[in-house]
């Protein structure tokens, strides 16, 4: 008798601190990893000339993936150039005009200081002065007329300078350069495709660091800070694996928990959205569940 209520007493205290350490191995939180992902569009009309990757393909930043067609483009550049001279040529006829008469205002201004100098010496007349300085108005005259009949030509060449950067910079982007160092996610292009501008090319992700989303309740709140080290663990052959984490954002707002909570209770409960960062090994994938330990718990 004295032994099976020895026994019992031992089987309930195990079950005491079985509960207990159930409690303890509740994880902090629950959520999915993800990646912040670009899609990638075509900034040109044309023909995909080349487009060199494929999903999974780790691409660098500045990378050159192809581009398109500019056939039509390098024409209409070498148009314009051709304009350009021409119109050019023309402008060249007019300044030249305009270098003459400024040579021959030039002399007139030096006869008027020559024949203001006579007069002072009594050796000029007023006759002579009037006259040079008529000459002078004469020729300023004609340099503003000139230059107006030039102001047109000198527009035109403007504007074609203008349209030719416009073909440069349409040039430009029908190069296809990767924006940023990640792996590609999905492809919507092939080579020798026709795209329009604004069409999606590919999909792109930088997976060496994954966010994990976790939802907490205002009662764990308390225990976040942003920058706060914790550990991530997901779900392996051998159990759990561990990986070190950081928490970079907390919701500022309450929201209701999401469907991914499965039971009822929970899915109406108010929590706040976490982010955590991890460092990537490979394993982690966007939209593999996972946990979140505060690094203060007993157990850790």
């Amino acid at each position: 008798m004295k032994n099976i209520r020895t026994i019992l007493i031992a089987l309930t205290i195990t079950m005491l601190l079985s509960a207990c350490n159930d409690n303890d191995s509740k994880a902090d939180g629950y959520g999915n990893f993800e990646a912040t992902e670009i899609t990638i569009s075509a900034e040109n009309n044309g023909k995909l000339i080349q487009f060199n990757l494929n999903e999974g393909d780790v691409l660098q930043k500045e990378q050159l993936i192809g581009y398109i067609d500019t056939i039509a483009l390098t024409l209409k550049r070498e148009q314009l150039q051709v304009s350009k001279a021409v119109i050019g040529s023309k402008s060249k006829g007019v300044l030249s005009q305009i270098a003459v008469l400024n040579s021959k205002l030039k002399t007139a201004n030096t006869n008027k200081t020559r024949v203001e100098n006579l007069i002072k010496d009594n050796a000029g007349t007023q006759k002579q002065l009037d006259d040079v300085v008529g000459e002078i108005d004469v020729i300023k005259n004609q340099i503003r007329s000139v230059e107006i009949q030039n102001a047109p030509v000198v527009n035109e060449l403007k504007s074609i300078d203008v349209q030719i950067k416009q073909v440069d910079d349409q040039i430009q982007k029908s190069k296809i350069i990767n924006p940023i160092n990640g792996t590609v996610l999905s492809k919507y292009a092939e080579s020798n495709e026709i795209v329009s501008f604004g069409k999606p090319l590919y999909k792109i992700a930088d997976l060496s660091t994954m966010e994990l989303r976790v939802y907490v309740s205002e009662t764990q709140l308390a225990n976040i800070s942003i920058g706060e080290n914790v550990s991530v663990k997901i779900d392996d052959q051998d159990g759990m694996k561990t990986y070190d984490g950081k928490v970079s954002w907390i919701a500022s707002e309450a929201e209701f928990t999401p469907k991914i909570i499965q039971t009822k209770e929970e899915r109406v409960a108010l929590v706040y959205a976490v982010k955590v960062q991890v460092k990537n090994d490979g394993s982690l994938k966007i939209g593999m569940p996972a946990e979140m330990w505060l690094n203060t718990k007993s157990n850790q």
